[in-house]
C-alpha cells in the first residue's frame, strides 16, 4: 500500500510538473511575440485579394507524386511565385517543414517548431469532436503518429493551427486547379494572417513580398526546447 501511494503522488507530482512546464511555454512564446508587431500578412493580404480561394477542406496528407510530376507542381509553383511578386523563406525539409513554416509566421523562428506542434496536437486532442470524422484511421494512434518529431503535418493540422491561433492560414498552392487556399478558424474569427507556399504533398514554405525574405540568425533558445 505504501509503495502504491508513493507512486501516485510521484504521478501527481510528474502531472503537475508538466502542467506547470505548460504555462510557463505559454508564457514564454506569448513574451516572444510581445517583443514585436508584426504585419507582413496583411501587406500580402492586399497584394492578393483578388485571388479566389476554394472552401478548405481538412484532410490527411495524400500521396507523394512521382518526380516528373513533382518537378512540374514545383515549376508551377516558382511561376506563381513570380507572377505574384512573392518570395520563399526556405525551410528546412526534415519532417517538420509546416510547423517550421508556421513557427516561422508566427514567431519569425522556425526553431519553435517543437511548440506550434504541441499546441496543434493539443488542439487535435482536446476537441475530438471537431476533427475525428476527417481521419480515417483510429484517432489516439493519429495523435501519436502527429507528436513525433517529423511527422509531416496535413490538411487537418493547418485547421488546427488555423483555430489554436486565431490566424487566417494562407496557401499559396502548387495544385493545377487550384492556386489559392485559405484556411480560417471554425467561428470565421481571426487576428493574424499566417501566408505559406505549398509544393503540393511535398513541402512548406514561409512566404514574403520578393526583398521581403528576412535573414535568420540564430537566437537564443529557451529551455523549453
Amino acid at each position: 500500500m505504501a509503495e502504491s501511494s508513493s507512486n501516485a503522488c510521484e504521478s501527481s507530482s510528474s502531472s503537475f510538473s508538466s502542467s506547470l512546464q505548460d504555462t510557463e511555454e505559454d508564457r514564454t512564446i506569448a513574451s516572444i511575440l510581445s517583443e514585436e508587431t508584426y504585419t507582413e500578412g496583411g501587406k500580402l493580404g492586399k497584394r492578393l485579394s483578388h485571388l479566389d480561394s476554394i472552401p478548405h477542406t481538412p484532410r490527411v496528407n495524400g500521396l507523394i507524386p512521382d518526380v516528373d510530376d513533382a518537378t512540374l507542381d514545383h515549376e508551377r509553383l516558382l511561376d506563381r511565385l513570380s507572377t505574384y511578386g512573392l518570395a520563399e523563406l526556405q525551410i528546412e525539409g526534415d519532417g517538420n517543414c509546416q510547423f517550421r513554416a508556421l513557427a516561422d509566421q508566427l514567431f519569425r523562428n522556425p526553431d519553435y517548431h517543437k511548440h506550434v506542434r504541441k499546441q496543434v496536437v493539443k488542439q487535435l486532442k482536446h476537441h475530438r469532436n471537431l476533427y475525428e470524422s476527417y481521419v480515417p484511421m483510429n484517432y489516439k494512434s493519429y495523435l501519436k503518429k502527429m507528436k513525433r518529431s517529423g511527422e509531416w503535418g496535413d490538411h487537418l493540422t493547418l485547421q488546427a493551427a488555423a483555430d489554436k491561433y486565431a490566424a487566417k492560414i494562407c496557401l499559396l498552392t502548387s495544385f493545377r486547379e487550384t492556386c489559392f487556399i485559405e484556411i480560417v478558424p471554425r467561428d470565421n474569427s481571426y487576428s493574424r494572417e499566417l501566408w505559406l507556399s505549398f509544393w503540393s504533398e511535398v513541402h512548406y514554405n514561409s512566404l514574403y513580398a520578393s526583398g521581403d525574405v528576412p535573414s535568420r540568425r540564430p537566437r537564443k533558445k529557451h529551455w523549453l526546447f
